[in-house]
């Protein structure tokens, strides 16, 4: 009996931690919002840690990310016209010799 006491004072504390952290608000927030989304998910435990946050960066490592993404995206750009450009020249440069043999 007493053993049954010691695991239940040990499950109240833990409760009440998770109480204090806010840990209980959220997964009950999120498990409301699963319960009143009149299209279910095929899969609840993505749909769960999507609401959690777990499914992806934080908002300011989202909002760095982008930012660097559009300089690739425009660094990649440039080297893919200065390649085009460097192409051009080489086949310029590759059709000249043939012409002067044939002379």
């Amino acid at each position: 009996m007493a053993h049954y006491r010691a695991s239940e004072s040990k499950r109240e504390q833990f409760r009440r931690y998770l109480e204090k952290s806010g840990v209980l608000d959220t997964i009950t927030s999120v498990l409301v919002a699963l319960y009143e989304e009149t299209d279910k998910p095929n899969n609840a435990l993505d749909f769960i840690k999507l609401h959690l946050g777990a499914a992806g960066p934080e908002p300011a490592d989202a909002e760095a990310l982008r930012m660097e993404l559009a300089d690739l995206q425009q660094k990649c750009n440039l080297l893919m016209e200065e390649n085009k450009e460097l192409r051009n020249r080489l086949m310029q440069y590759e059709q000249s010799p043939e012409e002067g043999a044939a002379e």
